[in-house]
C-alpha cells in the first residue's frame, strides 16, 4: 500500500488519465485510491475512489471503502454515508452496486450498467464494508471478529476521522447517515458516537445533518410481531394460524438467539406460518418472484445473460454481484482484497462473530437523543417487507414522538411522485419522519428506484414530500 499523502498539509495535485474519455481532475485526494475504471463500466463524468482505511495498525484491522463524487457539481453537495445491516452484510454489495449507486451488474456477470436513480444525484456517497470481517474489509487479529454495536460504532468514527484525513474538503460538508435493516442499530450508533465526539471536541466538529434508515431493525420485540401480523393482513397464512400468533406468543420475550423460547405452542404456530408462507416467496419483497440460484450460476460461468425480470427489477442481480466481484481484474480496480483473503467477497459475512445479545437493544432512547439534538431522523419502509414491515416502524415511530411530547406537523396522507402516490408519510415535532414507500422492498432502493430517490432528495434538501400530484424540482 502506498503512502497516504501528509496529513495536515492540502496538496492541490492534478491528476489527468483517460478515464473512458473524460478528463478527471483530482484535487487534494488520493491518487493511489482513484478508480481508473472497472470493468465494463459505461461512461461517467464522475470521479470515483476506492481503498482501505487503517483503523489498528497493530491490529492489522482495516476497513475497505468506496466513495462515489455526485455526478454534478460534488463541490457544493453534502457528503452521505450508506450502511447496509446484517449484521454483517456488505454495504458495497448492496447500497452500493444494487440499490443506490451509480452502477448495477449487467445480466452476464462481467459488466456494468448505468443506475439512472443513483443518488450520487443529489450527494457524494460514501459506503463502507463494516465492520472488519465484512466484504474486503478484514483484520490479521482474530479476536477482532467478535464484535458488537458498540465496537462497531467505535471504528466507524475512527474510519471518519481517518477517511477525512484522506478527503479534508469533505471535513467541512454537511454529512447525512443512512443505511438499512441492521443499520437500524448502526447508524444511530453511529451518530450517539458522533454527538459524543463533539461534545469532547475542542477543536474540529462533524457537521452531522440527519439520519435516514429504511425497514430498520428498532425494536426486536415489536418488529418480530410485525412480521406475523404482515403475514396475516397480506393473506400469507390462515386465520387460525394468525389467532395462534396472538394468542400464544409473548413477544415481550422475544430475543435474537431464541426467537421461539416463550412456548411450543407459539414455536409449533409461528413454524407453521413459515411453512405456509413457502421458499417460493421472497420474504424482503413479498409481491417479486425468486431467483433460481442454480439456473442462474450456470449461465453466468457461460457467459449467458442470467438477468430474469419481475416487477421491472432483476431479482438475479445478487448471483451477478457476487460473479462480478470475485473478478479478480474487478478486485484490481477497486484495489481491494489487498491481501488475499482466504474466501471469495460474499454479501455476508462468513467469519464475523456478532453479538447475539446486541440486537435486542431498543433503539429508540438514541434516536430521542439524536432527534434532541435538533438533528432530523427519517424512518422509511417499503410497503412490500415481511421481514421488517412498516407495521412495526410505524408504530415505534408513534410511540417515540409521544415521548418527546412532539405534536403531529404533518398529519398522516400520501405523498406524490410524477403525479402517482410515493407512500404515505406523518412528521412529528419538525424533526421526526415516518415515510413509506409504495411498491417498494426491505431494500427500497432497488425495487423503487425513483421514488427512493425523490424521498432521499427530499431528505438531504431539508424539504418535506409532497402531498400534492404537482411535479416538485429534484424529484
Amino acid at each position: 500500500m502506498g503512502k497516504f499523502w501528509l496529513i495536515g498539509i492540502f496538496i492541490v495535485a492534478t491528476y489527468a488519465c483517460n478515464f473512458l474519455g473524460t478528463r478527471v481532475v483530482v484535487e487534494g485526494y488520493p491518487i493511489e485510491d482513484l478508480i481508473v475504471s472497472l470493468p465494463g463500466q459505461p461512461k461517467v463524468k464522475f470521479s470515483q475512489y476506492a481503498g482501505y482505511i487503517d483503523i489498528d495498525v497493530k491490529h492489522g484491522r482495516s476497513l475497505f471503502y468506496y466513495f462515489v463524487e455526485a455526478d454534478h457539481q460534488p463541490h457544493q453537495k453534502p457528503l452521505t454515508l450508506w450502511l447496509n445491516g446484517g449484521p454483517g452484510c456488505s454495504s458495497i454489495g448492496g447500497g452500493a452496486f444494487t440499490e443506490l449507486g451509480p452502477f448495477f451488474p449487467n445480466g452476464d456477470g462481467r459488466g456494468l450498467r448505468k443506475n439512472s436513480m443513483s443518488w450520487n444525484r443529489a450527494s457524494n456517497l460514501l459506503f463502507v464494508e463494516s465492520p472488519a470481517g465484512v466484504g474486503w474489509s478484514y483484520s490479521n487479529t482474530a479476536s477482532d471478529y467478535n464484535i458488537g454495536d458498540a465496537s462497531t460504532a467505535n471504528d466507524m468514527l475512527l474510519f471518519f476521522l481517518k477517511w477525512y484525513e484522506k478527503f479534508p474538503t469533505y471535513r467541512s460538508r454537511e454529512l447525512f447517515l443512512t443505511g438499512e435493516s441492521y443499520a437500524g442499530h448502526y447508524i444511530p450508533q453511529l451518530a450517539n458516537a458522533i454527538l459524543d465526539y463533539n461534545a469532547h471536541s475542542t477543536g474540529y466538529k462533524f457537521k452531522l445533518k440527519g439520519v435516514a434508515i429504511g425497514n430498520p431493525l428498532l425494536n426486536l420485540d415489536r418488529d418480530a410481531q410485525a412480521t406475523y401480523d404482515y403475514f396475516w393482513s397480506h393473506g400469507m397464512i390462515s386465520d387460525e394460524i394468525g389467532l395462534a400468533i396472538t394468542k400464544d406468543c409473548d413477544f415481550d420475550d422475544y430475543t435474537f438467539t431464541n426467537p421461539h423460547n416463550v412456548s411450543e405452542s407459539c414455536y409449533n404456530a409461528t413454524s407453521d406460518a413459515y411453512k405456509i408462507v413457502g421458499d417460493y416467496i421472497n420474504n424482503y419483497d413479498v409481491i417479486l418472484d425468486v431467483c433460481y440460484p442454480s439456473i442462474v450460476e450456470q449461465e453466468l460461468r457461460l457467459k449467458k445473460m442470467a438477468t430474469k425480470i419481475s416487477v421491472g427489477v432483476d431479482v438475479c442481480m445478487s448471483y451477478e454481484r457476487r460473479f462480478y466481484f470475485n473478478l479478480p481484474e474487478v478486485q484490481k480496480a477497486l484495489h481491494a482484497n489487498r491481501t488475499n483473503l482466504p474466501y471469495p467477497w460474499s454479501m455476508c459475512s462468513g467469519v464475523l462473530n456478532y453479538s447475539d445479545t446486541d440486537p435486542n437493544i431498543n433503539m429508540l432512547p438514541i434516536l430521542k437523543r439524536i432527534v434532541q439534538n435538533h438533528i432530523p431522523v427519517w424512518v422509511f419502509s417499503g410497503d412490500q417487507d415481511s421481514v421488517v414491515p412498516l407495521l412495526g416502524s410505524r408504530t415505534l415511530i408513534r410511540e417515540l414522538a409521544h415521548d418527546l411530547k412532539f405534536k403531529i406537523t404533518v398529519p398522516y396522507g400520501a405523498w406524490f411522485h410524477k403525479g402517482q402516490v410515493g407512500g404515505w408519510v406523518t412528521e412529528y415535532g419538525n424533526l421526526l419522519t415516518f415515510a413509506t414507500v409504495r411498491g417498494a422492498a426491505h431494500m427500497v432502493p432497488y425495487a423503487q428506484p425513483s421514488r427512493a430517490l425523490h424521498l432521499f432528495s427530499s431528505f438531504v434538501n431539508g424539504r418535506r414530500l409532497p402531498n400534492t400530484t404537482r411535479p416538485s424540482v429534484g424529484g
